[in-house]
């Protein structure tokens, strides 16, 4: 039987993006692909297996993920379990091996913004130029990424194959009344009555252009309606940001949720009178295919993947002109009819991307290979 091996060794470590995408895409090519064998590569940190399958199996690995001698010690660990393709999803793989290896790279952000590397990541991602040529297939998530490994890691096009990503189905909307309210980490919040931000904190999802859009809308409108609820934990270089809070006076008028539970981001997505994404770069930008799927107005940059994944089902502003941002969410925050609009859009775009698709045109490369 033919078996496919599927680096998911990150989960073990982090629950975001691309372990998201490893284990959705894991569980639909499993489904879709009973004659294939699929083998979940964990590490021995992560005890349940990723997904469950009559034609998928856990295999426990030892090398932590981004370990700066896993290039030594995987091929070692990879050996005994045979496999005719192996997929790396975390953008590196094995230079020796003995199958062909197929990459997924998500993004090239660390090539935008270096500083926002320390030294590990610095490490391992200087390795992206030589992965993506040593590959035998690479896949990116949208054809913004596919333009970036072209004209950043000299890589053709016609080697690039651009899969979306999808939403979780747990994302649709609720039929909140427009009053309902919840109470999330303490504050109670009601519908209708914020606008949501939902990121980790930090320098490139460029909250800070919110920050000035909403002293402006607040010093057009003294003692206006206007509320910001950014859902997200810390990241990294943040404290800038929360300083800008303080300087434009906007303590009463932004709360910081910190992390927030999956059922509660559903509830945030459907309550929200607009969803914002101001991010200066995205390789695809799942948080606003989740809003999309929810009915959320929404709001993002014009810049990167974001115009793509967003089509007509929202409305695209510059990234760093707060004036726009502030004339845009003032006009739809009072247009009930224009919201409702954008609303409707929503759930019926975001089900153009699936699961479903993305593991069929997964499998469609790797037997390209075998």
């Amino acid at each position: 039987m033919t078996r496919i091996g599927v680096d998911a060794r990150l989960n073990a470590y982090r629950q975001g993006g691309i372990a998201q995408y490893t284990r959705q895409l894991l569980g639909a090519m499993a489904a879709l692909a009973p004659d294939l064998e699929f083998v979940a590569l964990q590490h021995y940190r992560q005890r349940e297996p990723l997904a469950v399958g009559p034609n998928l199996r856990r295999a426990t690995m030892i090398t932590p993920p981004h370990h700066r001698y896993e290039q030594l010690s995987l091929p070692f660990e990879l050996w005994p379990h045979r496999l005719s393709l192996l997929h790396c999803p975390d953008f590196i793989a094995p230079r020796r091996r003995r199958c062909p290896a197929v990459i997924t790279i998500h993004d090239l952000a660390f090539l935008h913004y270096p500083d926002i590397l320390d030294a590990d990541a610095r490490r391992f991602y200087a390795q992206i130029r030589a992965a993506a040529h040593d590959a035998d297939g690479v896949i990116t998530v949208s054809e913004a990424t596919r333009n970036d490994i072209v004209s950043l890691l000299d890589l053709p096009a016609e080697q690039i194959t651009v899969i979306y990503e999808a939403a979780d189905p747990s994302f649709q909307p609720l039929g909140l009344r427009p009053d309902a309210t919840r109470t999330i980490n303490g504050r109670q919040l009601t519908a209708t009555s914020f606008l949501l931000f939902v990121s980790t904190i930090e320098p490139r999802k460029n909250l800070e252009t919110l920050l000035h859009a909403l002293r402006l809308l607040l010093d057009r409108d003294p003692g206006g309606p206007y509320q910001l609820v950014a859902a997200g934990a810390p990241g990294w270089l943040d404290a800038p940001i929360y300083r800008l809070v303080r300087e434009l006076h906007l303590a009463e008028h932004v709360w910081f949720t910190g992390k927030v539970a999956h059922d509660e981001l559903i509830w945030l997505y459907n309550a929200c009178r607009l969803y914002l994404n101001p991010s200066l770069y995205e390789g695809f930008g799942l948080p606003v295919l989740e809003a999309l799927a929810c009915g959320a107005p929404t709001i993002v940059a014009d810049t990167s993947s974001l115009p793509e994944i967003v089509g007509k089902a929202g409305i695209c502003v510059p990234p760093q002109d707060p004036v726009a941002w502030a004339d845009t969410i003032a006009s739809l925050w009072h247009d009930e009819a224009a919201r409702t609009a954008l609303a409707r859009r929503g759930p019926p775009h975001a089900a153009r991307f699936t699961w479903q698709r993305a593991a069929q045109a997964t499998l469609a490369v790797y037997q390209s290979l075998l």
